[in-house]
C-alpha cells in the first residue's frame, strides 16, 4: 500500500508493468462513465430521464473487461456496465436517446436503459430475466468455437443473479462443451436489499467453478490495474486454449439497486469502507503521485469530457418524441422472411410421419451448413424418436450435438448461435419439458427482434399429445402457451408430406419457430412424399374436404379425428380445414370455410379452457356473426392433467365428444 499526505491508497498500482500510455487510457476509460453517470443522476431528479441503474464505484470492472476484448468479441454487459458501452466508443447521443426512448436509440423506445444491443457494437443487451444472459453467451462462443475465429466472449451477472437456474445450467453446459467463456460476476453486496448472506452460503462466488470442472478466480473489482492485468492474461490464454472462466470480481453498489430505492438497508460503516475504495479516485491518486497524471491533463480530460456529454445531450433533447404507427409496431415483432417456394418433385416415396420430419431435418442440414442440432441424445443415440440417427456420422458431432438436461441454457444457446450468424434446431424431448426452458423462449427469442432487430433464427420441436399412454409428463400438447406470445411462431402439421414441407420452411425462417409432432402420429400415419427438399409455406391452411353442410377446423390429430367423422356420414357435407400452421393463423381460410356452411365446430386436442379454440372462436363471432346459423361448437380435452391408463386416456381425449357434438351442431 502507498499513500500520501493527500490521499491513503488501499491499493498497490504497481504491481504490472503497463505503459503509462495504458494507465492513462484506462483512467480516462473509468472517469468518462463516472461523469455521464454524475449528470445522469442530475437529469434524474429533474425528471429528464427515467430510471437509472448506478454502476458508480464499479467502473473499474466495466472497463477493464472491455479493455481486454477485442471490438469484434462480444460482451454481454448489464444495467451497471456503462463502461463497457463507453469503453466500445458508442456515440453518446444515441445513449441518452435509448435513455429518453427516443428514436435515434437502439430499441426505438420499446426498453429502456441498458436493455438492448447491437450488432455494430458487439453489445448483447440483457434481459430482466437475469438468467439467460449466460446462456446466450455460450451459444456465441460455440458459434466461435465452429468458426475457428479464436474468439472469446465475456458475460455479466451481479451475485444474486447467480442464485438463478439457468446460470448454473449455462455453466455446466460451458464446461462440458469447452467453450470459450468469460463469466463475469460482480459480487457488489446487495441483490436489491439482499445481502450477499442471504443470497448464497459459501465463502466465494468463485469455488463454484470447481464444482464445474471450470477454472475460476477472484478479482480485486475496484483495482484498475488488477482487473486488466489479470484479465489480459486469462483472456490471451483463452484465445489459444478455448475454454470458459469464472471471475469473481470484489466490488461494492456505492448507490441504490436503482435510484429510486436508495440505500438506507446499507450500514454506514460498509458504506464509509467502501467509499475509501473508489475505484476512480485512487486510480488518480496513484497517478498523480507517480507524476503521470498532471493537473493540466486531469483538467484538459475533465473538460472534455463535460463537453462531450453537454453536446450530445443538445442532440439527444432536440430529438423529437419519438413517434410510430400500428403498422410499424406490428411490422417489427417479427423479421421479414419472404417466403421462397421450393416445387416438390414429382418423385415420391411412402414415409411415415416420423420418417418425414427426419428427412426434411436431414435435407436442411444438407442445404444450410450453417445449421445446429441440439438436444438431449440427439447425437449417437438418434434422439428418443430416432429422427436423428444416422445424423452425427453425416454431419459430424460439431453440428449434431448432445446436451446435458437443461432446457433453459440450450434455448438460450440457440439465441447466442442466432445472434453469431447461425441457424438452430433444438429437440424439446418432449413438449411437455419446455416449461423448464419457457423463461428463454417467451421472454428472450420471442421479444428480441421487437426490442433491437435481433432475430432469433431457432426452431424448437416439440414433441407432444396423447393416445400413447404416456401419462401426465409425456402428452401434453401445449400449443397455446407459445400463440399467445407475440414474437414466435407454431407450426402444426398432420400429415407427413406437410411436415417436411413446414419444418424446412420454419428452419429458412429466420424468426423462432415452435414446431409441433404429435407423437401418435410418428408411426401410425404414411403418405407418399416428395423426396425432394420442397417448401410449404407457413400461414396456409389446407382444405381437406369441400362441404357445406358444416365446417370442422383443427390441427394435428384432431384432423385425423374428423376424418373418421366424415366416413361414418357420407351423407354430411363436411368443409374440413386443417390449419396447419397456428401463428399465423389463416384467418381467410377459417372465415370462407364459415360463409361455405354457417355452422362450424372447432377441434382441438388440448384441454379446452384457454386453448386456441377458445380465441378462433371470438374471431369468428366477431368477423362472420351474420353468416352463423348456429352455436360456435367447441371440443377439446377434459380439464384434468393427462392420465396414464387405457381407459382413462381415452376418457380425457375429445374422440368420443365429437360425434355427440357434430349431432348437435347438425340439429340447429
Amino acid at each position: 500500500m502507498k499513500s500520501t499526505a493527500e490521499h491513503s491508497i488501499p491499493f498497490d498500482y504497481s504491481t504490472a508493468a503497463l505503459s503509462n500510455d495504458t494507465l492513462l487510457t484506462l483512467y480516462q476509460r473509468m472517469l468518462k462513465p463516472r461523469m455521464i453517470e454524475e449528470k445522469m443522476l442530475i437529469l434524474l431528479r429533474q425528471g429528464k430521464i427515467s430510471k437509472w441503474f448506478s454502476g458508480i464505484g464499479q467502473e473499474a470492472i466495466s472497463v477493464g473487461v472491455a479493455s481486454v476484448l477485442d471490438k469484434e468479441e462480444y460482451i454481454l454487459p448489464m444495467h451497471r456496465n456503462l463502461g463497457v458501452f463507453t469503453t466500445r466508443e458508442i456515440p453518446l447521443n444515441r445513449l441518452f436517446s435509448q435513455w429518453q426512448g427516443k428514436a435515434n436509440g437502439f430499441t426505438k423506445g420499446r426498453d429502456r436503459s441498458f436493455h438492448f444491443g447491437t450488432q455494430e457494437y458487439k453489445i448483447v443487451g440483457m434481459i430482466s430475466h437475469l438468467g439467460p444472459q449466460f446462456g446466450v453467451a455460450d451459444g456465441i462462443s460455440l458459434a466461435n468455437l465452429l468458426k475457428k475465429n479464436n474468439q472469446i466472449c465475456a458475460v455479466f451477472t451481479g451475485e444474486g443473479g447467480t442464485s438463478e437456474g439457468d446460470i448454473h445450467e449455462a455453466l455446466n453446459v460451458a464446461s462440458v462443451w469447452s467453450l470459450p467463456v468469460l463469466f463475469c460476476i460482480e459480487n457488489n453486496g446487495y441483490g436489491l436489499s439482499t445481502p450477499t448472506s442471504e443470497q448464497y452460503n459459501c465463502e466465494h462466488l468463485a469455488d463454484r467453478g470447481k464444482g464445474y470442472g471450470m477454472e475460476s478466480h477472484i478479482i480485486e473489482g475496484n483495482n484498475i490495474v488488477e482487473v486488466y492485468s489479470q484479465l489480459k492474461a486469462i483472456t490471451d490464454d483463452m484465445r489459444v486454449n478455448p475454454r470458459p472462466v469464472l471471475v469473481e470480481f470484489k466490488t461494492f453498489r456505492m448507490r441504490g439497486h436503482e435510484e429510486a430505492s436508495g440505500t438506507k438497508y446499507v450500514p454506514q460503516d460498509l458504506m464509509d469502507q467502501w467509499a475509501a475504495k473508489d475505484p476512480v479516485e485512487n486510480f488518480a491518486a496513484y497517478l498523480r503521485q507517480e507524476g503521470i497524471l498532471t493537473e493540466a491533463m486531469e483538467v484538459e480530460y475533465k473538460s472534455a469530457i463535460v463537453h462531450e456529454i453537454n453536446d450530445n445531450l443538445e442532440l439527444a433533447f432536440a430529438e423529437n418524441p419519438i413517434e410510430s404507427s400500428e403498422s410499424e409496431e406490428l411490422d417489427d415483432v417479427y423479421q421479414n422472411f419472404v417466403y421462397q417456394e421450393v416445387e416438390q418433385s414429382e418423385t415420391t416415396q411412402e414415409l411415415r410421419f416420423v420418417d418425414a420430419i427426419s428427412e426434411g431435418l436431414k435435407q436442411s442440414m444438407e442445404r444450410h451448413d450453417n445449421l445446429v442440432i441440439m438436444g438431449q441424445d440427439v447425437a449417437e443415440y438418434g434422439g428418443v424418436f430416432k429422427i436423428t440417427e444416422g445424423f452425427i456420422e453425416q454431419f459430424g458431432k460439431a453440428r449434431v450435438r448432445n446436451t446435458p438436461i437443461c432446457e433453459s441454457a440450450i434455448v438460450s444457446a440457440s439465441m447466442g448461435l442466432s445472434i453469431s450468424g447461425y441457424k438452430s434446431v433444438m429437440e424439446m424431448q418432449f413438449a411437455d419439458f419446455v416449461t423448464s426452458g419457457f423463461n428463454p423462449i417467451v421472454n428472450y427469442l420471442a421479444k428480441s427482434h421487437y426490442r433491437w432487430g435481433q432475430a432469433a433464427d431457432v426452431v424448437v420441436r416439440m414433441p407432444c399429445g396423447a393416445g400413447v399412454g404416456a401419462g401426465p409428463f409425456h402428452s401434453q400438447t401445449n400449443e397455446a402457451w407459445f400463440t399467445h406470445t407475440p414474437g414466435l411462431k407454431v407450426v402444426y402439421p398432420a400429415f407427413p408430406a406437410d411436415a417436411k414441407g413446414l419444418l424446412a420452411t420454419a428452419i429458412e425462417d429466420p424468426n423462432p419457430v415452435l414446431f409441433f409432432e404429435h407423437k401418435a402420429l410418428y408411426r401410425s400415419i404414411r403418405q407418399e412424399v416428395p423426396v425432394n427438399y420442397y417448401t410449404l409455406p407457413l400461414g396456409k391452411a389446407a382444405r381437406l374436404n369441400s362441404g357445406t353442410d358444416i365446417s370442422i377446423i383443427t390441427y394435428g390429430a384432431g384432423v385425423h379425428w374428423a376424418l373418421d367423422e366424415i366416413k361414418k356420414r357420407p351423407e354430411v357435407s363436411v368443409d374440413l380445414i386443417d390449419l396447419r400452421t397456428l401463428q399465423p393463423l389463416d384467418v381467410a381460410a377459417i372465415y370462407d370455410s364459415v360463409k361455405r356452411t354457417g355452422k362450424v365446430l372447432l377441434l382441438q386436442e388440448d384441454s379446452m379452457f384457454g386453448g386456441i379454440a377458445s380465441d378462433i372462436a371470438a374471431l369468428i363471432a366477431e368477423h362472420c356473426f351474420e353468416h352463423l346459423d348456429g352455436p360456435i361448437m367447441r371440443v377439446g380435452s377434459l380439464e384434468t392433467p393427462i392420465p396414464f391408463a387405457a381407459a382413462l386416456e381415452k376418457n380425457y381425449l375429445p374422440q368420443q365428444r365429437l360425434t355427440a357434438a357434430i349431432d348437435k351442431l347438425l340439429a340447429y
